[in-house]
């Protein structure tokens, strides 16, 4: 397996370099072919001497083909490399706009993921992702929805801190994903074909030997005279009654086994992980599926490529008379099958393993290139955080603030003007424990929670289609908020400008009741409400505590610190933002 250079640094000059090389050998090539050919014709038409050195060509042109192909490979990874630099300088920058959204993967009924810019335009996804295949964004999408488990999160933190130290192996692997891999063919195919048993029968292993053979002998028979070429069209016909019984076989297993492309990425992953070395036992075994003592897994792909080279090429002009003198369709099938029985359920579980590796590798690349480098603690309360902020802002720019929610504090009541904070603050929450959750270090310099599911209401938009308007999709997410804290769920909320689609007195009511509901339960969270009214709660009931954003009102202007502050918000700005927008209010 030939080894390539990964390093990120000089690539313009090592590009020039290996463009050079490239064109050189193109030329060589091309001067070595038609010495080939010259040969050929002087050993046929001449002294047979000169088939000696058609015979050296041939292994010159062969070599030179090999280093050819290498250089374009290298050639290749170089111009990942440049993509990859490319798309790390926009993360860091958080200029994201031209990074793959995942939107495919917004779903409006998920408990968080639709809320806290996970998916779609400048997202989470974004700064995440550095999948190359389909499925291996789905694992990742999955793995960024999936439900908060504190033990997995812990396996998946030590895997992503170690690999966040391995840039050289984070960056082949992507490297070679970017450079080779091409959706050509669903993986599922040639996975089922590879799990599909197939037997080869004793008198196809006996034709399979006698083809060649007679071929060879009947030929030469007709050739020195002995016998009449008739007797080779004879043969033909025979040999295409056997040929007939492995020909559908052969059309199958052409349409599975994957493209080249995909074949040369998954080679070159296995040949990177079968070097690497890890030390946390979930990459060990993560790892594992790969680690064989008689073969190497590359190896096993190495077959299967040279398997699907005869395969994929047996209806070309040069293969086709051959096959039909020596059988030789008979001779691949057997190949293929003994191939199968011995490694194809291995090999079958390749695919799936590698796509784990897509996931981890985004992870440990994430935390290499732009991760909070937080440390996460462990705790009793619900919440603490310290010095947390959005990942998804420019750090330069992010205000941090610090919070707690724990003991018999069930609902944090948040209030403030407009603009001054309230949502960011709570998506700046829901969007640091997915993280954590993931695997990954948070914006902050601690953070941690206790054992939760995480739910929010924030982005409830009307639907056309269904008919359904705002209000009524804010009542069907609190709906399934309240089942599940009603069958006894230890549950996280975050609610934004809750019940906001109707008047202020049912709006207060509706809240007040929502908040005793939630109180005594084992769901605790945040709710951000313009109606200071509510905040009159804290002296009324247990559990409830105010918290809000500030502003200062200048004659042209509004100043916003973005500071978390105890206690509810003493003014509003409403007013004023809409007098500097050009509403003239009647004096």
């Amino acid at each position: 397996m030939r080894t390539f250079d990964f390093d990120n640094k000089e690539l313009v000059k090592k590009l020039k370099e290996v463009k050079n090389k490239v064109g050189s050998l193109s030329i060589f090539r091309l001067i070595v072919f038609i010495a080939m050919g010259a040969s050929f014709v002087l050993a046929v038409s001449g002294h047979p001497i000169w088939f000696v050195f058609f015979l050296g060509t041939v292994t010159g042109f062969v070599i030179l083909i090999k280093k050819y192909n290498a250089q374009k490979d290298q050639e290749a990874i170089y111009k990942a490399l440049q993509e990859i630099n490319g798309s790390a300088e926009k993360r860091i920058k958080r200029d994201l706009k031209d990074l793959p959204t995942g939107e495919e993967f917004l779903d409006k009924r998920h408990p968080f993921a639709n809320d806290l810019d996970l998916f779609g335009d400048h997202s989470l996804f974004q700064m995440l992702n550095h999948t190359v295949s389909t499925e291996g964004r789905k694992k990742l999408a999955e793995r960024m929805k999936a439900d908060f488990g504190r033990e997995n999160a812990r396996n998946f933190r030590s895997a992503s801190l170690e690999l966040s130290s391995k840039q050289q192996f984070l960056h082949a692997m992507e490297g070679i994903g970017k450079a080779f891999y091409k959706e050509e063919k669903s993986v599922h195919s040639w996975i089922d074909w590879l799990k599909t048993s197939e037997s080869a029968s004793a008198m196809l292993a006996v034709f399979a030997v006698i083809g060649p053979v007679g071929g060879i002998t009947l030929s030469l028979l007709v050739y020195l005279g002995t016998i009449p070429a008739a007797v080779l069209g004879i043969w033909i016909l025979v040999g295409m009654i056997f040929l007939s019984m492995v020909f559908k076989r052969l059309k199958v297993a052409s349409d599975s086994i994957p493209s080249r492309n995909q074949l040369k990425t998954y080679r070159y992953w296995l040949a990177v992980l079968e070097k690497e070395e890890f030390t946390v036992a979930a990459l060990r075994a993560a790892q594992q599926p790969f680690r064989m003592d008689r073969v190497k897994a590359s190896g096993l792909l190495d077959q299967l490529d040279s398997l699907g080279l005869w395969i994929q090429n047996r209806i070309n002009l040069i293969y086709l008379p051959l096959n039909l003198l020596f059988w030789l369709d008979l001779f691949i099938y057997l190949r293929v099958t003994n191939w199968k029985k011995k490694y194809g359920e291995i090999v079958a579980k390749f695919p799936e393993e590698l796509i784990k590796w897509e996931v981890l590798v985004s992870l440990g690349a994430f935390e290499m290139e732009v991760g909070g480098r937080g440390q996460v603690v462990e705790t009793d309360n619900m919440l603490v955080a310290k010095e947390l902020s959005h990942p998804l802002l420019q750090p330069e720019k992010a205000v941090a603030n610090d919070f707690k929610l724990g003991g018999n504090e069930h609902v944090i009541l948040l209030t403030g003007s407009n603009m001054s904070g309230k949502t960011t603050f709570m998506r700046t929450i829901g969007i640091n424990c997915v993280l954590v959750n993931l695997g990954l270090s948070p914006y902050a310099q601690e953070f941690g929670f206790g054992d939760f599911q995480l739910y929010t209401s924030m982005r409830n938009t009307d639907n056309l289609g269904e008919s359904v308007s705002s209000f009524y999709a804010e009542l069907s997410r609190i709906k399934q908020l309240i089942d599940r804290i009603e069958a006894g769920e230890k549950i996280f909320f975050l609610l934004d400008e809750i019940l906001k689609g109707t008047n202020t007195e049912d709006r207060i009511a509706g809240s007040e009741a929502l908040i005793r509901q939630v109180s005594g339960t084992k769901a605790q969270g945040i709710i951000s409400t313009h109606d200071i009214e509510l905040a009159e709660l804290e002296s009324r009931m247990e559990g409830v505590h105010n918290y809000s954003f500030h502003s200062e009102i200048h004659d042209q202007r509004i100043d916003f610190d973005y500071k978390l502050k105890s206690g509810a918000c003493p003014s509003f700005n409403a007013h004023k933002l809409m007098e500097l927008m050009g509403i003239r209010f009647q004096k």
